[in-house]
């Protein structure tokens, strides 16, 4: 993928700086860039703007799994829509992770001033001009300021 414009680039830097912060604090898991890529069930290979997974899905995995494509499904996975992505490309990717154990997912559109809120075997929440999102019992306390992310 070409790397992506200014705007995008300091949207995902805030993004990641939060699931950082909380992760560093709450040390619950290992959370991820756009340039980690994952190995899903299926097969097939995916990177997320921001994704994390639980920290004995971690340790489970063999030090040869950890430095390669990672062999699984993220639990918790963002992808900020930039303004050459295409919105339906985004939300198959979306279903894709679904399919393959996601547990929690955003498609965050700043364009739009709109997040879909995905989770297992429920339709996609639709939230428009939100001002944050909750972790939930994925990322038990994190809440996600979208205000430098939506503008």
């Amino acid at each position: 993928m070409p790397p992506t414009g200014g705007e995008t680039g300091n949207r995902n830097f805030d993004l990641l700086g939060q699931l950082w912060f909380w992760n560093s604090k709450n040390n619950l898991g290992k959370a991820f860039d756009s340039s980690t890529g994952f190995k899903l069930p299926n097969g097939a290979t995916s990177s997320a703007d921001a994704s994390w997974i639980k920290i004995e899905r971690w340790n489970a995995l063999t030090l040869q799994q950890t430095k390669k494509f990672i062999p699984l499904c993220p639990d918790f996975a963002v992808e900020l829509i930039s303004e050459t992505d295409d919105l339906e490309d985004a939300q198959a990717k979306m279903h894709e992770y679904l399919a393959n154990g996601l547990q929690l997912c955003w498609l965050i559109n700043p364009k739009d001033k709109q997040v879909e809120n995905y989770r297992p075997h429920q339709a996609p929440e639709v939230l428009q001009f939100p001002t944050s999102l909750s972790g939930e019992d994925v990322l038990p306390d994190f809440i996600l300021n979208l205000q430098p992310i939506l503008g």
